[in-house]
């Protein structure tokens, strides 16, 4: 029987410390219709009301102020057996699982494991690779690298380093299609474009005599994969603006080429291993987070 104690704990002190479904649910990464279930479980599964609800508001009842004072202690209880058994270990073991993004994960992460495993043995890797965003909580996630700017919330991160897109395409397309000399037209351009939550990524900045502006792309394809999408820039179906760590090196190889650079925009961006805050002490969690950090500390795309 699946044991949900600890997890409505958690989501019960977030409501309270932060006020509302909604807040709680920002600040634990989860959806509000989840958070609001879990209390709803948790009242019906007590035999008690925790919370009075009305237009007004909420505020604990007597059973609740009770509850909370029980789960901040046991909370804080398990926080600190499980810090002082990792601070015991000498040796840094157990399951690490990871989360990468598809094309950043297979092109920069897979390569970097060997090295870490063969320093630390004992360590069991699962690894994931998705550009979906994972909920470190609901899927038990270790260590997720994310692209872009992160979003408030209560988890801890790391930068790794910035991060940078250029818009390129491959030969055979600006030998069919010519290529934009200035960033407007790329009206008249086909697009690979990003669907879904990373969809914001299909307005691309640039940089006009010297003022910044964004242009909204458009194309006949869009994915949820950067891998696929790359891998179809590089068969000349259109124009893309990708990240440095998949378009330098291409550049350098002839088999991408670099367009409207003198109108680049920079992003304000970076890669960050992000991380829940009870897990920040595990061995394992800080042992491969600070190899992350030592690996791109300069960005292995920058050396080349």
């Amino acid at each position: 029987m699946k044991d949900n104690r600890l997890l409505e704990m958690r989501v019960f002190k977030a409501l309270v410390d932060a006020g509302s479904f909604t807040a709680a649910a920002h600040v634990l990464g989860l959806s509000q219709p989840f958070v609001s279930q879990t209390i709803t479980q948790l009242e019906r599964r007590l035999g008690v009301r925790l919370l009075h609800r009305s237009t007004r508001g909420r505020r604990l009842t007597e059973e609740g102020e009770r509850y909370l004072v029980s789960c901040r202690r046991i909370l804080d209880e398990v926080e600190q057996a499980e810090a002082e058994i990792s601070a015991a270990r000498s040796q840094v073991s157990g399951d690490l699982r990871i989360t990468a993004p598809l094309a950043f994960g297979l092109d920069q992460i897979v390569p970097r494991l060997p090295a870490f495993m063969a320093e630390h043995p004992q360590v069991i890797v699962h690894l994931a690779l998705t550009d979906s965003v994972a909920n470190l909580i609901e899927e038990n996630v270790d260590v997720a690298v994310r692209m872009g700017r992160l979003e408030d919330s209560s988890l801890m991160s790391r930068k790794l380093c910035d991060l940078q897109r250029i818009v390129v395409a491959a030969p055979s397309y600006i030998a069919s299609h010519g290529a934009p000399n200035m960033p407007h037209e790329l009206s008249r351009h086909n697009c690979l474009m990003w669907e879904g939550p990373l969809d914001h990524l299909n307005r691309w900045p640039f940089l006009v005599d010297g003022r910044a502006q964004s242009l909204l792309v458009k194309g006949n394809f869009r994915s949820t994969s950067g891998q696929t999408m790359f891998e179809l820039c590089c068969a000349g179906m259109g124009i893309m603006r990708l990240a440095e760590h998949l378009a330098l090196p291409a550049i350098a190889n002839g088999s991408l080429v670099p367009l409207l650079e003198e109108y680049r925009g920079q992003d304000d961006t970076a890669i960050h291993a992000v991380f829940l805050p009870e897990r920040e002490l595990l061995p394992r969690i800080r042992a491969f987070v600070d190899y992350l950090v030592q690996v791109f500390v300069t960005p292995p795309w920058s050396r080349r």
